[in-house]
């Protein structure tokens, strides 16, 4: 395993499952936007998995905004019921192969866990190898790691409005262009349509192909296009979610100073002091 890397392969899980050191956490999302989602007859997971609940457990209850990330006292009392501590090597996936996973990456890296990776290509991968998989998620005894925002992994609408006209930041929003350009409705009611002056748009579904990421060539020609290479990145979508797809793309290509706008779209969009492009 390359530590500095943040993907790991289905046959790379699949060779260390026994390790007492990994823990397995399946991050899907009950509501999938912004693609076709991938629907199964019957759940399964991958062997000793266990639900990371984004959309309830890890989630901000005090906001009026969807997926916002859980306070550091919140994401600990969770984390710690799912058996991490800070030497666990922390495997996320998703069943849609590359969607909300990244999320839940993201969300351990803003809070100071050092290993923990993305499971490429997700459940449909690993399911399409034969690998083993479980009808019940797994438990783990109770875990000791203590959770600790990273200053600047996480950010809000004044720091990504006071960025718009620096030179050496470029946000990145990972909503379909159609979206980004105002000329399809935002999924949200009362959110008005259009992006971030001076945001570059590079939609997460063109960063994958079938259920996994492209190469890194590709992935780094893509930030190229878009003057994001050598910035540093501060990355929206609509609610927090698919911007992190972005964020492990750059992670993939070497790119290490990023930042999730939290609110995202939902925040920005709803807010008519914001200015906005079209």
């Amino acid at each position: 395993m390359n530590k500095n890397y943040s993907l790991v392969t289905v046959d790379w899980l699949h060779e260390n499952l026994d390790d007492e050191n990994l823990v397995i956490l399946d991050a899907s999302m009950d509501k999938v936007l912004g693609k076709e989602p991938l629907v199964y007859d019957h759940f399964f997971c991958i062997k000793g998995a266990q639900k990371c609940d984004i959309e309830k457990a890890f989630h901000d209850s005090s906001s009026n905004q969807p997926n916002t990330m859980p306070t550091a006292e919140q994401f600990t009392l969770e984390v710690q019921k799912l058996g991490v501590h800070a030497n666990s090597i922390v495997v996320v996936y998703d069943n849609q192969g590359i969607y909300c996973s990244p999320r839940a990456w993201w969300m351990f890296k803003s809070m100071g866990h050092k290993n923990v990776y993305v499971l490429d290509g997700g459940l449909p991968e690993w399911s399409d190898k034969g690998y083993a998989t479980e009808r019940h998620y797994g438990s783990k005894t109770k875990g000791d790691f203590v959770g600790d925002y990273v200053t600047g992994a996480v950010c809000h609408s004044e720091a990504v409005l006071n960025a718009i006209d620096e030179e050496g930041i470029t946000v990145i929003d990972a909503r379909a262009n159609a979206r980004f350009t105002g000329a399809a409705p935002e999924p949200y009611a009362g959110l008005r349509s259009g992006h971030i002056p001076k945001s570059v748009n590079i939609p997460f579904l063109n960063l994958l192909r079938g259920y996994r990421f492209k190469s890194p060539e590709d992935i780094r020609e893509m930030f190229k296009q878009q003057g994001a290479l050598d910035k540093a990145l501060m990355c929206s979508c609509g609610s927090g979610i698919t911007a992190c797809v972005v964020m492990l793309a750059a992670n993939v290509i070497g790119i290490k100073d990023l930042c999730l706008y939290d609110g995202s779209w939902s925040e920005w969009g709803s807010d008519s002091k914001l200015p906005i492009e079209k």
